[in-house]
Parts: structure tokens; sequence; C-alpha cells
């Protein structure tokens, strides 16, 4: 693609064609296990971020929460995460991963890193470091919430 072309082209389009093959590329990491992409997410995010209710799991994981709701529903009937009542709150629940679901992350972190590292193959540190707080502050600019 020439320069030009290249620059005819939008930036949301060029950053969904990313999240696209990055989706695609992690969807065949994760398949093996019995996993989607998404239940995949739902369950590193559970591993960085324990004890939260459905609705924040769906905010951080991308998801609607109906979507959430019934991926919840899944990973509760594999025994992927463990779902308490919370005493501060008795009409929610809080979602932690089971072990299963902490050694399924775990054995599926070092393929998915790679990922990561396949695509930004084509960059040095300085432009990884350029891309990452141009990202952040794309983001930002889109949804001032911090990030989780």
């Amino acid at each position: 693609m020439s320069s030009v072309k290249t620059r005819e082209v939008s930036l949301l389009y060029l950053v969904k064609q990313v999240e696209l093959a990055a989706r695609h590329a992690l969807d065949e990491v994760v398949e093996p296990a019995g996993l989607t992409t998404l239940q995949y997410t739902a369950l590193t995010v559970l591993q960085r971020d324990p004890g939260i209710t459905s609705a924040d799991l769906a905010r951080n994981s991308f998801v609607r929460t109906q979507t959430m709701a019934e991926m919840v529903a899944y990973l509760l009937d594999h025994g992927l995460v463990d779902r308490v009542r919370d005493e501060s709150n008795r009409r929610q629940y809080l979602l932690t991963l089971s072990a299963a679901g902490a050694e399924i992350v775990e054995s599926l972190t070092a393929s998915a890193a790679a990922v990561e590292r396949r695509m930004l193959s084509g960059l040095d540190d300085a432009q990884i470091d350029a891309l990452r707080t141009t990202l952040l502050r794309c983001r930002r600019s889109l949804t001032p919430a911090p990030l989780r």
C-alpha cells in the first residue's frame, strides 16, 4: 500500500483492523483450551482484579452486561470462576477466578504474550512506548474513566 493510500484510510478503521487481527490471533491461542477470546479476557480481568461484580467485569472485558451474565453462567458451570455474595451489598455477587480458572489463564499467558510480541515485532522499544502512550491518550480522550 502506498503512503498516499495509507493516509486515506481512517485511523478508526486501522484501529479496528488491528483489533480484529489481534482477536483472530488470540482466538487461535485460547480455542484449544475451550475458551473464546472474550472468555479469556474476562478471566484475565478477574486475575488482575478479583472480587468484582459481573457489571464491573463486563465493563472491563468490553462486553454488555447481558452478554457477561451469559458468560458468567458458562464460566461458573465450567468451574472457572467462583461467586460469593458481597457482604457489604447483599444484592450483588463478587466474582473471582477459581483454581481451575487460574490454571487455564496461567497456561495461556505465554502464548498470549507471544501474540503481543508478534504484533509489535516491527517496532523498537521507543516506538512501542510511543504507541502505548498515544493509545492511552486516545482512550482518555474518548472515555476519561481510569484504566482497570
